[in-house]
């Protein structure tokens, strides 16, 4: 498959532009939690910048390297890309920001109300799995996939509820803090529920959903959105459609895609829930433990 990717050059492969937009936010974030950030305030720690830096790796894997290619090539690539962008990436920048700049963004004038109301918890959690599931309506997916405008507009919308989704989970402020470990195990859990019918609906589906992966036109106006108009013009008599590129028959790999979004989402979540669970079975130990220096004074 490599060899036939080629054809859409080094642009369209690894997109150099939307590199150089990543290295930029790298250097913002690195002024503005080093010389450049507010007297008094605390410069970012080792561990925030790794968590930062690996959002950004993982950003440009997802949305500039061969990998969102492929995501307009196969379906299996496109679920790939949703696990990791809206499951994976927020919680990569939530943790990799210090906590005065989630104060100074909670407290902007006309912002603050519209960012405590998308986390609270329960509306977080309908707004982000109900509107993951409306864009993979085909309807809605197709659309989204045939218009430049429309798909960044949706993905970036998805992508805010997202990251308000999983403030409730990891909370950088003490005030958003609002449930307690256990809730958050269920907040997880009902996560899990709430996104198993959009899988189901693509696993168990027996003909193909997607006008962007089985119509050859619509197909090519999806790779419109990555691949420069001007190549896309010259090899496009060339290409039939995804068998072009994989051997993998449509329904598979549309069923495939839902599987890898379960399975991906499964795996993130559990860990996040042992992530939950043991820090909070550390902190009660600290509570109810008494100190050493205590048990010597007593005896």
């Amino acid at each position: 498959m490599w060899l036939e990717l080629q054809l859409f050059g080094f642009r369209a492969l690894w997109s150099p532009f939307y590199a150089l937009f990543i290295l930029l936010l790298a250097a913002t974030y690195f002024y503005i939690t080093g010389p450049g950030r507010p007297k008094g305030e605390e410069s970012a720690s080792f561990k925030h910048q790794v968590f930062f830096y690996t959002g950004l790796v993982l950003l440009y894997v997802v949305k500039g390297s061969p990998v969102d290619l492929l995501g307009h090539i196969m379906f299996t690539a496109h679920m790939t890309q949703m696990a990791l962008y809206y499951l994976l990436f927020p919680i990569l920048i939530i943790k990799g920001l210090p906590s005065w700049i989630w104060r100074k963004l909670f407290d902007m004038k006309g912002l603050a109300p519209v960012l405590r109301l998308l986390t609270k918890p329960l509306i977080s959690l309908l707004l982000f799995n109900g509107l993951f599931s409306m864009y993979h309506m085909p309807g809605v997916f197709d659309y989204a996939k045939s218009d430049e405008i429309a798909h960044t507009v949706i993905t970036t919308i998805i992508l805010i509820t997202a990251f308000a989704m999983w403030v409730s989970v990891f909370p950088p402020l003490r005030e958003l803090d609002r449930i307690s470990p256990i809730m958050k195990i269920g907040f997880i859990f009902a996560n899990g529920v709430l996104i198993t019918p959009a899988c189901g609906l693509i696993i168990f589906a027996e003909a193909p959903l997607y006008e962007t992966y089985s119509e050859a036109g619509a197909w090519i106006q999806a790779l419109s959105l990555c691949v420069p108009a001007g190549v896309l013009t010259d090899i496009a008599s060339s290409l039939s459609g995804p068998s072009y590129f994989t051997p993998m028959p449509l329904v598979e790999d549309q069923q495939l895609g839902g599987i890898i979004m379960k399975v991906t989402q499964e795996i993130i979540f559990g860990a996040i829930i042992a992530y939950v669970f043991f820090g909070w079975f550390r902190k009660e130990g600290d509570i109810v433990d008494p100190m050493p220096s205590q048990v010597s004074t007593e005896s």
